[in-house]
């Protein structure tokens, strides 16, 4: 090999090296950059005034909440919010054992009227298992959650199926995927799974046949 090849060859070696190095240090720089801008991101919020202006939709969630205690007594609400995330949307906890009068309530009553259920959804949060429950009022167009909580070793929360039957199969899929007993519902069984499946899939703690699938 000549002269000129091998100073060529180390030529490209040393390019090759330096494109590297270069990445290298553009990658630790962005790096760097992100880490920085998150930091001063994380202070600005900080810096934030905590008091914020009350919610536009705080009044709905007062009239619901307000309802709920005079007409079922002040245990049935856990507590209330509102979801800012999601249109500022009202949210209340009510105890399972209030569940049904208080969907009845909401239901019916002149000053509520959610007659539709939009949606029912069922979380596991490891140390309780959770039912939210979507409603929507067709007259006003309002609409607020309701989330009732339930423990882990023996969950049931009433069924709401008589009232919505649109919580038919919700509530059934909830009980194969997380295990959660619907007492009232008139044909509660697996949905998805096979009657004699193991354990519920969506269960923090389930422990699938295959874990490579």
């Amino acid at each position: 090999m000549s002269d000129d090849q091998n100073k060529a060859q180390g030529g490209s070696a040393a390019s090759s090296d330096e494109e590297r190095e270069a990445k290298r240090k553009a990658a630790a720089e962005a790096r760097a950059a992100r880490a920085a801008a998150k930091a001063a991101a994380s202070e600005a919020e900080a810096q934030e005034p905590e008091s914020k202006p009350p919610s536009p939709r705080q009044g709905e969630l007062d009239g619901i909440v307000a309802l709920l205690k005079r007409e079922i007594g002040e245990e049935a609400v856990v507590e209330a919010g509102i979801n800012q995330l999601n249109g500022d949307m009202p949210i209340v906890e009510v105890r399972s054992g209030h569940w049904p009068e208080a969907a009845r309530l909401l239901k019916e009553h002149g000053d509520m009227n959610y007659r539709y259920l939009r949606n029912v959804s069922g979380v596991d949060y490891e140390s309780h298992l959770e039912v939210v429950y979507c409603l929507l009022s067709l007259d006003s167009g309002r609409d607020c959650a309701v989330k009732v909580k339930t423990d882990r070793t023996a969950p049931s929360i009433p069924s709401v199926t008589p009232l919505w039957s649109a919580a038919n199969w919700n509530e059934r899929e909830i009980f194969d995927l997380l295990g959660i007993d619907f007492p009232g519902h008139p044909d509660l069984r697996r949905i998805m799974m096979p009657d004699d499946w193991d354990g519920h899939p969506l269960r923090k703690d389930y422990i699938p046949l295959d874990p490579e699938v």
